[in-house]
């Protein structure tokens, strides 16, 4: 499981302000009048933006996360789900029946595992949302990038990147006119993606076993 991924998501779907906050969903964040203008600048700052927040997190991460003891725990609970599922697939009763026997002890390694990966969450959560809510929305537009191809894949409008063809012909919505154009958190979430391995990896703090 690739709780880099997960994490990321999280955080993202944290940013988008709902509607009984008032803001209208996931299109909440930006301007009309932005102090940053044009797609490209606005492209490459919030990128910018979204790999400073990495680099503060994963500092985070490592100051308050034992990385030894948080990879030997991921190591052993995966080597334990593994031979589980062998002995499932093989219908090898007493080899299923001893693994059985470690379930109490999996399930509290894999608690503590998840403390530790969301416990970083809590420091880095409050300036995230400060940042979002108070300084992007007056630098940047509500759309900052266009994308070739919608990207809205998960069913439902919790979760969309792009602005979608109703959107973009509904004059009282913000992406009117703007179809496939990416959201600014949407953009930022990408970023985010797009850079967090390799700044996990020079921070020494990747949850890959590899």
């Amino acid at each position: 499981m690739d709780f880099n991924f997960i994490l990321l998501f999280i955080d993202s779907t944290l940013l988008q302000l709902p509607d009984f906050l008032g803001g209208g969903g996931q299109t909440a964040l930006g301007s009309d009048d932005p102090i940053i203008k044009g797609l490209i600048l606005s492209m490459f700052a919030v990128a910018g933006f979204g790999i400073m927040l990495n680099i503060f997190n994963s500092a985070v991460r490592r100051k308050m996360v034992d990385q030894t003891k948080l990879k030997r725990i991921m190591k052993e609970t995966r080597a334990w789900q593994k031979e589980r599922m062998a002995a499932m697939r093989s219908k090898d009763q007493a080899k299923s029946a001893e693994l059985n026997k470690k379930s109490s002890y999996m399930n509290k390694m894999s608690m503590e595992m998840m403390q530790m990966n969301m416990r970083p969450m809590l420091i880095t959560f409050v300036p995230l949302i400060l940042i979002f809510y108070l300084v992007l929305p007056q630098l940047f537009t509500y759309t900052v990038a266009i994308s070739p191809i919608p990207l809205n894949v998960i069913p439902g409008d919790m979760f969309q990147l792009t602005c979608n063809a109703q959107q973009a012909l509904d004059t009282a919505h913000i992406c009117y006119g703007k179809e496939n154009h990416l959201m600014l958190w949407a953009w930022y979430f990408l970023a985010s993606i797009a850079f967090s391995g390799i700044i996990m990896r020079l921070t020494k703090t990747t949850m890959d076993l590899g």
